[in-house]
């Protein structure tokens, strides 16, 4: 008679104990399987080999992510109402480690109407989180409910806030930039351009901070309202049908670059079909003449919208070129941890 040959699973599983230990390592594998899934559709990340290898976990408390700040306790300046859309605020995704910390606030882009929210926010504020930096997603007010300078006044009190709130989140307060995409891109534009040092005579201590931003990504935003650069109506939503030459002027952030004006990073693609490439090429000109630090990126195609460029094989290096100026700046470290999500 022919004597089957037994395996090493048929052995151990002719146990009972061993059986109950294979349905439970069983069972957990299907969990990880399912917790893994199927990513859902448009949620790609920065390809594999643009992430920055991350240190081992770091122990310490647990950090906000998803915590929602709102910008004033008391309703905004010029509010119209009581609704979330009233409400400009931050959401806060904190680097691990003990810090001090670099803080970025991520403005999304969307046409002064909208928000980018996922594509340029959170997954920006991830990137951010990959490299030792807490980011801060700044949901500013839109048109038509409110125009200039509604969503202007809150990127300015987004940098205050995060300066007044420094101790509180691990952040070293002289290492707060403003990363802003399309007219996210325009904001941190006039940020970066209209800001000061604060009141001391305040009564709330939040406003007697600067509002500077100690550095400034511009990626595709519109960065001059100059006739025959900027396109007509360009800041339409923004400003309204009856603006005046005054208002224009103080909305073209390149009339207003001084030697006090912070580092700026510029990304942009000459084919944009919504914001043309020479915008970020006059602002770094006004930044040059000024003597202000800059890195200017300009690719050969691409559209409007490009984010991280991960949909764009010949764009996906730009967030590395933007890690190296970082790092160079001393606002990436090489001693960063992974974040805590």
């Amino acid at each position: 008679m022919h004597t089957p040959k037994l395996l090493v699973t048929d052995i151990l599983l002719s146990s009972p104990a061993w059986r109950i230990l294979w349905r439970l390592v069983t069972v957990l594998l299907l969990f990880a399987i399912l917790a893994l899934g199927p990513q859902p559709r448009g949620s790609a990340q920065v390809p594999i080999a643009n992430l920055t290898p991350a240190a081992p976990w770091a122990t310490g408390p647990a950090l906000p992510h998803g915590e929602i700040e709102y910008l004033w306790q008391s309703g905004a300046p010029g509010a119209v109402g009581e609704e979330d859309q009233d409400k400009p605020h931050l959401e806060i995704f904190g680097a691990s480690g003990s810090g001090p910390h670099t803080a970025v606030i991520v403005c999304p882009g969307g046409g002064y109407t909208a928000l980018a929210y996922d594509k340029e926010g959170t997954r920006i504020a991830e990137w951010l989180n990959l490299r030792g930096i807490t980011a801060f997603i700044l949901t500013y007010r839109l048109a038509p409910r409110y125009r200039y300078p509604a969503p202007i006044l809150d990127g300015y009190r987004a940098v205050r806030w995060v300066r007044g709130n420094a101790q509180r989140f691990s952040i070293d307060p002289n290492r707060i930039g403003m990363w802003g995409f399309s007219a996210g891109g325009h904001l941190v534009g006039i940020v970066g351009t209209h800001f000061d040092d604060g009141n001391p005579q305040a009564a709330d201590p939040i406003d007697r901070l600067s509002d500077r931003p100690d550095f400034v990504i511009s990626s595709y935003g519109g960065l001059t309202l100059q006739p025959g650069v900027a396109k007509p109506d360009a800041m339409g939503p923004l400003l309204g049908e009856h603006v005046t030459a005054e208002v224009i002027h103080d909305m073209s952030p390149d009339k207003h670059v001084t030697a006090r004006t912070p580092p700026y990073f510029l990304y942009a693609t000459t084919t944009d079909e919504k914001v043309p490439p020479l915008s970020s090429v006059v602002f770094y000109t006004a930044l040059v003449r000024a003597g202000v630090s800059a890195e200017i990126h300009i690719f050969g195609e691409g559209p409007h919208g490009t984010a991280l460029g991960q949909s764009y094989p010949a764009l996906s290096v730009w967030p590395n070129l933007l890690e190296n100026w970082m790092k160079v700046n001393g606002w990436i470290s090489d001693g960063r941890t992974t974040p805590v999500h």
